[in-house]
């Protein structure tokens, strides 16, 4: 079961972990830093890992290391660590199928109208985690709610992860937080990947990962439920979106500063 998210006295929910899981040692050696971390800061953490990317600009991009293999790390970080995990799914048939290994399912972005997606995810009665498009309005995922919920599953979150300015780069809409809201369901803000920069002529996303500190500051202050961040020991050798992680050893500090700010927020 997800941690309760968003009632007085308690933190924001961390969802962290790799882009991609690139093997079992990665894996496990960063959940263990960041449960270490949370467990100190007493935030409610979920762990982040695509068991496959399917949405690379180039053939030759790496996609993964085989998807039973990778859901299975996930299952063993989820069951050694005792922590939910999260992933993400790209067709109405692996919802039932990583929905045996995972307490989350994620609809990216590309795909939140999806509606068959949608439908599967919800079926499976696990908690729906559902990122806003890049070309959608805050007041668009309404929808992609409603279809989750008239299937009998209440169990719903929205990610905010970026609006498309231009052909590359993304800008972040903070007022879509309290609209998204409305819905009746947390909202995360994704931080790592509201920082890309896609369409990049090599074929390789890039990213500001100087302005993460910027990003999630803004989303605890505007009353984000819970924040999103990929993380990697060294982001210059990580096998996918390498360009906007944050490095491992800086979370602590970052995550440091953010409790701080929401108590003050809380406080006011």
């Amino acid at each position: 079961m997800i941690p309760k998210l968003n009632f007085p006295g308690e933190n924001f929910l961390l969802m962290a972990g790799p882009c991609v899981i690139e093997g079992n040692d990665m894996a496990f050696e960063i959940a263990e830093k960041i449960l270490e971390i949370t467990n100190k800061l007493h935030i409610p953490f979920v762990f982040k890992g695509s068991y496959r990317k399917a949405n690379r600009s180039r053939i030759d991009s790496f996609q993964g290391i085989g998807d039973e293999k990778a859901l299975s790390i996930l299952q063993a970080v989820g069951e050694k660590f005792n922590i939910p995990t999260v992933t993400d799914i790209h067709s109405a048939a692996e919802a039932a199928i990583a929905a045996q290994y995972v307490d989350v399912l994620q609809i990216p972005a590309f795909l939140c109208r999806q509606t068959d997606l949608l439908i599967a995810a919800a079926e499976t009665g696990k908690v729906v985690n559902i990122k806003k498009g890049q070309f959608l309005s805050a007041e668009a995922m309404q929808f992609a709610v409603n279809k989750v919920k008239d299937c009998g599953n209440n169990q719903v979150m929205l990610t905010e992860r970026g609006t498309t300015f231009g052909y590359q780069d993304l800008v972040v809409d903070y007022r879509g937080i309290p609209v998204m809201k409305a819905n009746g369901c947390p909202v995360i803000m994704d931080i790592t990947h509201s920082l890309q920069q896609p369409n990049q002529s090599s074929g390789v996303t890039g990213g500001k990962p100087e302005l993460i500190e910027t990003i999630a500051r803004a989303a605890i202050a505007v009353g984000a439920d819970g924040i999103f961040i990929e993380t990697h020991p060294n982001p210059a050798v990580a096998k996918s979106d390498g360009a906007n992680m944050l490095r491992l050893d800086l979370l602590e500090g970052l995550l440091t500063k953010l409790v701080k700010l929401k108590q003050t927020v809380d406080s006011l």
